[in-house]
Parts: structure tokens; C-alpha cells; sequence
């Protein structure tokens, strides 16, 4: 018996669906659309968080030294690893940093054939941080290590670090972060509004027999749960139409931002959709069952009232 009740609430739910087939075909259409717009952000987002991880993991603060002693090298590093906020401290040596330069000269070493027997580049502590919101505050620690001392003694030759690219897309991030958080509360109120009145549609056309329905003893769920069947359902569909769209155009678009130069100059790369495959299904599966649920009882309110 309960086998029959529930396949016959999921067969109204999908005939619901195809009476009304004008109607629900512009609902999908336009929630297509705006769940497409978030699914922009969506990415954008999740991709300015994976530079990000890139640049802790790869990039942080380098640390250039005078001509010092082992010990007082050693000193530095126990010094810098023990400053809250930094992960790595990798020493590079005079010779790290020539042969690294090297590297960059590719076709032009005979360029830097002269600091071979005077090697004028410093040796430098390469400093990574657990937190890029930690920079200012971990380049400043390090310059405190040579507080209070003389010009003579001091260890500490320069720091260098991309405080402004770091800075930028933190700000970027939280931006967008900000942004999609509006966009999304905006899509969902549409696409709410899109789908009850798609619904009212069918319940009004309906209203006699829910009537009757009513009069013989059916419960409001009973009755309802047709309509949330065919909510669903358009959000659903709405979702995937979306996600192979957003899927197509961004493999294409993240491939041709790959080969420009200035993206392969900063060493960053980009995530595939296949990487945000799973967390996008699920939300995208949240957003349209929660929004089609949420959509069919606001266009049941007026027909249940008892």
C-alpha cells in the first residue's frame, strides 16, 4: 500500500511536469540561467582559493643574509621557524642562487660566466607561511631579529616577498567570496519566485480537484507533495543544464587562459572542472531541491489553508 501511495505522489509529481510544458520550460530556462551565473562565481572562487594554497605552499619570504657564519646561519633559521605563522624555512646557498639564476638564462649562461669565481649573490632563507594574512607580520619579526644591534653584526641583508600580488588576492578573494554570497541569495529569491508561480499554474488549474481532495480527507501532504515532486524535478533539470553548460565553456576558457604567457610566467595552474566535479553536483543537488521544495510550498500556502 505504502509502494502505491509513493509511486503514485512521484507519478503526478512528473506528470505535473509535462502539463504545463510552455510554463516549465521558461522556468527551467531562466533557472538555468541564474544558476548558471552562480556557477561562474562558484568557480571563480574556488580557483582564486587554489592560487592561493599555491602560493603558502610555493611562495612566501626570501630571506637574504650578509657573508655570516655557520652558527650564526643556523641561529637565523632556528630563529625564523620558531615565528607563529611560518611553515618552511629552506636555506639557499651562493651557489643555489647562481645556478638557479642559470637556469632562468637558459640560452645566455655566457651572460653570468664571470660569477663563477666571484659569486656576488647572496645566500637566503627561502620562507614559507601557513597563513598569507600573516605576511606583514612575519617579515616584521624577522626584521626584529637584528634589532639593537650594530651596523657590524647585523645578519639580516634584505627580505623580499610579493606582499601586493598576496595582498590583492586576498582582497580578490574575499571580494568575490562577498559577491557570490549576494548573487546566490539574489538567484535563489528569483528562482523561488520562478518556480511557485510555475506551480500556481498547475495548482490552480487543479483547484477543484484538490478541493475534492480535500473534502474526502486527503491530508495537505498528501496533496502537496505532487508539487514539491515537480519542483524538484525543474530544479534538477535546471541544475544539470547548467552544470554542462558552465562545464564546456570553462574547460575552453581555463585552456586558453593556461597557454597565455602571462599565466605560465607566474608557474600558476587552474583547476580542471573535474576537480570541482563532486562539490559542484552537490551543490547545485542542494540549490535545486532546496529551491524547488521551498518554491512549491510557497504556491500551496493558499490552496491548504484549512
Amino acid at each position: 500500500m505504502r509502494y502505491n501511495v509513493i509511486t503514485y505522489l512521484l507519478g503526478e509529481g512528473i506528470r505535473n511536469v509535462f502539463k504545463n510544458k510552455k510554463s516549465t520550460s521558461a522556468s527551467i530556462i531562466i533557472m538555468s540561467l541564474t544558476m548558471l551565473i552562480f556557477g561562474v562565481f562558484f568557480v571563480i572562487t574556488q580557483n582564486i582559493n587554489s592560487i592561493m594554497r599555491q602560493i603558502e605552499s610555493e611562495q612566501g619570504i626570501e630571506v637574504f643574509l650578509y657573508d655570516i657564519s655557520e652558527d650564526q646561519t643556523k641561529a637565523v633559521e632556528d630563529y625564523i621557524r620558531n615565528i607563529d605563522g611560518v611553515n618552511t624555512a629552506e636555506y639557499k646557498s651562493k651557489e643555489d642562487a647562481l645556478n638557479q639564476l642559470k637556469s632562468q638564462f637558459k640560452d645566455r649562461e655566457e651572460l653570468l660566466a664571470g660569477y663563477e669565481e666571484n659569486n656576488i649573490f647572496p645566500a637566503s632563507y627561502v620562507v614559507t607561511l601557513t597563513d598569507l594574512t600573516k605576511s606583514n607580520e612575519v617579515i616584521q619579526k624577522i626584521w626584529d631579529y637584528d634589532n639593537d644591534k650594530p651596523d657590524t653584526e647585523k645578519v639580516i641583508k634584505n627580505i623580499t616577498s610579493k606582499d601586493e600580488t598576496v595582498t590583492t588576492l586576498i582582497n580578490l578573494a574575499n571580494g568575490i567570496r562577498i559577491i557570490t554570497g549576494v548573487i546566490l541569495a539574489i538567484l535563489i529569491i528569483i528562482s523561488i519566485f520562478i518556480i511557485s508561480n510555475t506551480i500556481k499554474l498547475t495548482v490552480h488549474a487543479r483547484r477543484k480537484e484538490i478541493s475534492i481532495m480535500k473534502y474526502v480527507g486527503a491530508t495537505n501532504s498528501f496533496i502537496r507533495w505532487p508539487f514539491i515532486v515537480e519542483g524538484i524535478i525543474i530544479g534538477i533539470i535546471s541544475g544539470a543544464i547548467s552544470i554542462i553548460i558552465l562545464g564546456i565553456n570553462y574547460n575552453l576558457i581555463a585552456g586558453k587562459i593556461l597557454e597565455s604567457q602571462v599565466v605560465s610566467a607566474m608557474n600558476i595552474n587552474l583547476l580542471t572542472f573535474a576537480d570541482m566535479f563532486g562539490l559542484i553536483i552537490v551543490v547545485y543537488t542542494i540549490l535545486g531541491v532546496g529551491i524547488g521544495v521551498l518554491g512549491s510550498c510557497i504556491s500551496m500556502r493558499r490552496y491548504l489553508k484549512v
